[in-house]
């Protein structure tokens, strides 16, 4: 039977790429607002583009929804939707997140050379073993779009990524996890970890 994977349909987000990638990945992928439908799932996406203040206030009453079902049922944040993972984020004034990994969520700072956001393909370095990166080699090319990065504590880090500076690039707190890259938009990579996120992860 196939694995029921949520996407987290709060009004911001490519849920559409996330859902066919979820499908050619073996889920069968529902997106849905109803908290019955997310509370009886094997797995959870949180997708996310756009600022992180306009990303918890669309959230809403989903918020607690979230909270009580990544106690118990793997979580996978994407994006903006990592981001919302942290703590807090300094995106337009501090702003508080959903508190499930630790850390802070900071914009890059000016570099000479180098523009924000930081968009298009980029190395991810696997730091930790994890069955979300199984079958990938310890760097991998993933594509990403954002102009804001994680600070997590190597501990939470799955995998970093140099621009500007080295960031988090994936995180991970129990069963939640997040990468700040696009897995629907990252090809064969992409198509990997979220099988491994459907098969053993979930």
């Amino acid at each position: 039977m196939k694995k029921r994977i949520v996407i987290i349909d709060y009004g911001l987000g490519n849920l559409r790429s996330v859902l066919r990638g979820l499908e050619k990945a073996g889920a069968a992928a529902t997106i849905t607002a109803d908290p019955e439908v997310i509370a009886a799932a094997d797995g959870i996406v949180l997708p996310g583009v756009g600022a992180f203040r306009e990303g918890m206030e669309m959230l809403g009453g989903l918020k607690q929804t979230v909270l009580t079902a990544s106690a118990d049922t793997p979580l996978l944040g994407i994006c903006l939707g990592m981001q919302m993972l942290m703590d807090r984020s300094e995106e337009h004034g501090i702003h508080q997140g959903l508190g499930l990994v630790p850390g802070d969520v900071k914009r890059f700072a000016p570099a000479t050379g180098e523009k924000v956001p930081h968009m298009g393909w980029n190395t991810i370095r696997i730091e930790q073993e994890t069955p979300l990166f199984d079958g990938l080699r310890e760097e991998e090319y993933v594509y990403f779009v954002h102009s804001y990065y994680a600070a997590a504590a190597p501990e939470h880090t799955l995998t970093s990524t140099a621009y500007i500076h080295p960031f988090a690039s994936a995180v991970n707190n129990g069963l939640t996890y997040g990468v700040q890259f696009h897995p629907e938009k990252s090809g064969a990579v992409g198509l990997t970890i979220l099988e491994n996120f459907i098969e053993r992860v979930c």
